[in-house]
């Protein structure tokens, strides 16, 4: 239900495509879901979603597929503003996280997905459809992974209590204007024009006037259940119950010095000295567990760290925490430096810190790391012996299903990298990178059918169908080598992406 402007500074250790973020579009995004519900939409706004018609004015509830198909078109918008985290070791961190406490609810059937996003302000929101966002920031200043799991619980609750269509019914006058103000925004931000900036402006400005003061009282109603129905969550999962209060007092205390700039956070979830009271007490009825952070948690912190500032500033962070032994975690520390080491390209001394580490810890992000090193250092052959025994012992680790092949594809062993590819696309079919990286290696045996459709499908994750169809038109032109069925699979894709391209370019046409 929350989301914050988002600015994309991290700088990527490990990512393939660096595209510049249209601050615009996710501004727009922001207004409409921060301070409105999700509603019937006017004819624009549902053609900019994509969705189903939702029926008559009276049927102001959405239902969970509505809900799915609306928070499914969102994150298509967040992935081709590119404020999308495209880093699958901390993402994978995040789902394990979020499904382990949705799990201990036992209350949904609602799928949920987990993502990061790249901004060092603290945040965390859910969208319509069970989509989970969580700034960088945020995971940085949690201390304990309890912390960073009531934030995860809250916002899990959000979305199991549907607070977005019990907003609805009290809000459907000021949504619809806001949503119409959203696809003016939307559609100028794509026009390109020298006015599309001021448009945006005054947009988000409408939408935000119409809807903020009829939202607060349903804010302030859906946050204490939350709090409430997230609390039991995360005891039900294990995890120390005292944190929720600790986090929001901390949180609370660092707004008092903030100068003005107040952690987005506190402007979407309101703490207040009652809130944190009730946490308080709500610990209190339960007998105290140490609980012990996972080394996960510590590993992705350690990660997100390593990639703020320049390379130098990086190193010396981590030399400096580990000289003053001010760290949360030993292994973890070094794992930093071993990967702030890596983006300095200083790898002699980024390989002596994986070979310490490889003595104490066996562990997926590990052998990542350590076939990076490798690989970027030149050594081929022993970045492919790592990273193909390490994807057999953890197959399903996204990290390395992407880095084996390409460690196959620097050494010249193509075709053995395609084969592996078209498998993971067996399993993960809507895996836009996968298809990238697979694009890439039909490249390089110049087989254009096949490097084209994979291309097009990356972009249709991306959520850029022109882009898609341009790519798709390319393969079907160099057809001669593909089956039958090929070609009408490839063909049906097109037309699927020749509609949405024809609803968005309606949207444009009418505002």
């Amino acid at each position: 239900m929350h989301l914050t402007t988002i600015v994309c500074n991290h700088p990527p250790l490990r990512k393939t495509d660096n595209r510049p973020l249209r601050v615009g579009l996710c501004a727009c995004l922001c207004a409409a879901l921060t301070f409105s519900p999700i509603l019937p939409l006017s004819a624009a706004a549902h053609n900019l979603f994509n969705l189903p018609e939702l029926g008559d004015a009276s049927q102001d509830i959405l239902s969970p597929f509505q809900e799915r198909k609306l928070g499914e078109s969102i994150i298509r918008e967040i992935r081709a503003a590119g404020a999308y985290m495209d880093d699958p070791e901390v993402n994978d961190y995040l789902n394990t996280l979020g499904h382990k406490l949705v799990a201990a609810g036992n209350d949904t059937r609602q799928d949920f997905e987990f993502f990061a996003v790249p901004d060092p302000s603290i945040n965390a929101f859910a969208l319509p459809g069970g989509y989970i966002g969580v700034n960088t920031g945020l995971i940085l200043l949690a201390q304990t992974e309890s912390e960073l799991a009531s934030v995860l619980a809250h916002e899990i609750t959000h979305v199991t209590q549907r607070h977005l269509t019990r907003m609805a019914s009290g809000q459907k006058d000021a949504l619809l204007l806001s949503l119409a103000a959203l696809a003016v925004a939307i559609a100028a931000s794509q026009s390109g024009s020298s006015s599309s900036g001021q448009i945006i402006g005054a947009a988000v400005t409408s939408a935000q006037a119409l809807a903020i003061q009829s939202q607060i009282n349903y804010t302030r109603e859906h946050e204490y259940e939350a709090d409430r129905i997230g609390f039991q969550r995360l005891r039900a999962a294990g995890f120390d119950v005292t944190a929720a209060a600790v986090f929001m007092t901390r949180l609370q205390r660092s707004s008092r010095f903030a100068d003005g700039n107040m952690p987005s956070y506190l402007r979407t979830h309101p703490i207040t000295t009652e809130r944190i009271a009730e946490a308080q007490a709500r610990a209190e009825n339960v007998p105290y567990r140490q609980v012990v952070d996972s080394i996960d948690f510590h590993l992705v912190r350690a990660l997100l760290q390593s990639y703020l500032g320049t390379p130098r500033e990086a190193v010396a962070f981590f030399e400096d925490a580990l000289r003053e032994r001010k760290f949360n975690n030993e292994k973890a520390a070094h794992y930093g430096l071993a990967a702030a080491l890596l983006r300095a390209k200083e790898y002699d001394r980024a390989k002596k810190e994986i070979a310490g580490l490889d003595k104490k810890l066996q562990h997926p992000m590990i052998d990542a790391m350590a076939g990076h090193i490798k690989m970027e250092s030149g050594d081929l052959d022993g970045a492919i012996a790592r990273f193909g025994k390490a994807v057999e012992r953890y197959p399903n680790k996204k990290q390395l299903v992407y880095d084996y092949p390409e460690a196959l594809i620097r050494a010249g062993q193509i075709q053995k990298a395609i084969d592996f590819l078209e498998r993971q696309i067996t399993r993960f079919p809507g895996d836009g990178p996968l298809h990238q990286k697979t694009a890439s290696a039909y490249a390089k045996l110049k087989r254009p059918f096949k490097e084209h459709a994979h291309q097009g499908e990356y972009y249709a994750w991306l959520g850029s169908p022109q882009a898609a169809i341009e790519q798709f038109d390319l393969a079907l032109k160099h057809d001669k080598d593909a089956s039958f069925q090929e070609k009408s699979a490839l063909e049906s894709r097109k037309r699927a992406m020749q509609t949405e391209l024809r609803e968005r370019e309606r949207d444009k046409k009418i505002f």
